[in-house]
C-alpha cells in the first residue's frame, strides 16, 4: 500500500470532476484496511468507493482511502434460494450481471445503476420497483475508530427511501466491507409492474421474461434516458422523487392536474422529480460546462470541465424554480463534499 500526496481524483468520481486529495491511498482486504485506520488514527478521513453518488465542490483535505476490496460467492442455498456474498469494491452492475449468469433473481430490475455494491446499502437504492432491502440480508462493517468488525442485519440499517442507518445515526463511523444477498433460484418473482419495461419486452416480442429479459429491458431503457459517466460526466439521478402527504398533493393536483405521481401508501404520494425540472424549463439546459440532461431532468451532467460548485449552483437554481413553480421541495440525491 502506498499513500500519495496531492492525488488527483478526476477519474474516481463519475461526474469527473478535477479535485485533488491531501493524500490517497487504495486497500484491497479487510487486512489492508485495519492497517491504514489503525497507522492513522489522527487523520480526517474520508473514504471513497466507486464515486458514483457524490459531487466533489472543493479538494479533499484528509486521507482518502480508496475500498477496493473484489470478490464474490455463494455462500449457501436451498432448493428455492441461494445466499451471495459481494466485497464492497466489486462494480455493482457486474455483480448483477453474475447473479443473473448464475440464474439467481432479485437484482436484474436494477442493472446498469453506477457504483460498488458497498456503497449500495448506504443509499438503499433502487430502479423499477425493487430496492436493496428487499434482497439484503446483512453487510459486514468495519468501525473506523476502532477497527472492530460488526455485522448489521436488515432490520438494523433502517432502511427507508434512499436512507439507511449509514446515511444517519452511524453515518460517518463505519466502512461497509462486504454484502449479502438472499436470491431466488427458481419461481422468480418477475417485477414488470414499470410501464416503461412492460413497452421495451413488447418491442421484442417477449411476453414471458427471463431475469436476462428484464435485464435487457432495464439496460436499453437506462442506455436511451442516461448519459454514460465515461462519455458524460454525471451521477445518476441528482434529485429524490418527492413523497408528498396526499392532502398536500391534492391541493397542489388542483392547481396542476397533468402532474404525474404513484400512490406510496394510503396517506403519501411520489411525484417524479423529472417531470417537476422539465415542466420547469430545465431539461437540455446548459449552463457553461454545466447543465440538465436532454434526455432526463433528472440527471445533471459536466459537459467537460464544470466545478462541482458550478454544477452546485445549476442545482440549487432547479431546486428554487421548482419551489417556487409548484411549492414542492425536491432534495438531492448526491452527496455534495
Amino acid at each position: 500500500m502506498e499513500i500519495q500526496s496531492n492525488f488527483s481524483l478526476k477519474k474516481y468520481n463519475t461526474f469527473g470532476i478535477e479535485a485533488s486529495a491531501k493524500q490517497f491511498v487504495a486497500v484491497h482486504s479487510v487486512d489492508e484496511l485495519k492497517t491504514i485506520l489503525s497507522a492513522n488514527k489522527n487523520e480526517k478521513k474520508f473514504i471513497l468507493g466507486g464515486g458514483s453518488n457524490m459531487l466533489l465542490t472543493k479538494d479533499i483535505d484528509a486521507l482518502v482511502i480508496h475500498i477496493d476490496l473484489k470478490g464474490k460467492k455463494t455462500i449457501k442455498e436451498d432448493e428455492d434460494f441461494v445466499w451471495v456474498e459481494s466485497q464492497a469494491g466489486e462494480t455493482w452492475h457486474d455483480f448483477v450481471l453474475w447473479t443473473i449468469d448464475n440464474n439467481f433473481g432479485g437484482l436484474e430490475n436494477m442493472s446498469l445503476i453506477p457504483g460498488n455494491v458497498g456503497t449500495t446499502p448506504v443509499q438503499n437504492i433502487g430502479a423499477y420497483g425493487t430496492e436493496i432491502k428487499d434482497t439484503f440480508v446483512s453487510c459486514e462493517a468495519m468501525n473506523i475508530a476502532t477497527q472492530e468488525m460488526k455485522i448489521f442485519d436488515n432490520a438494523e440499517c433502517n432502511f427507508g427511501y434512499r436512507e439507511s442507518i449509514f446515511k444517519n445515526e452511524v453515518k460517518d463511523q463505519y466502512i461497509i466491507t462486504s454484502v449479502i444477498f438472499k436470491l431466488t433460484k427458481r419461481n422468480h418473482k418477475i417485477n414488470t409492474s414499470y410501464g416503461d419495461i412492460l413497452a421495451e419486452l413488447a418491442k421484442n416480442n417477449i411476453t414471458e421474461p427471463t431475469l436476462k429479459d428484464v435485464s435487457n429491458a432495464v439496460i436499453a431503457i437506462r442506455q436511451s434516458k442516461l448519459p454514460d459517466p465515461k462519455e458524460l460526466g454525471n451521477s445518476g439521478s441528482f434529485f429524490k422523487n418527492p413523497i408528498l402527504l396526499k392532502s398536500d398533493f391534492e391541493k397542489i393536483h388542483q392547481k396542476f392536474p397533468e402532474m404525474k405521481f404513484y400512490e406510496v401508501s394510503e396517506t403519501e404520494v411520489k411525484v417524479p422529480a423529472g417531470w417537476l425540472i422539465e415542466q420547469a424549463g430545465f431539461k437540455g439546459k446548459r449552463f457553461g460546462d454545466a447543465g440538465v440532461h436532454k434526455n432526463q431532468a433528472l440527471v445533471l451532467v459536466n459537459y467537460g470541465n464544470a466545478t462541482g460548485q458550478e454544477i452546485l449552483a445549476v442545482s440549487k437554481e432547479v431546486q428554487k424554480t421548482v419551489f417556487e413553480k409548484f411549492g414542492i421541495q425536491i432534495e438531492a440525491e448526491v452527496n455534495v463534499i
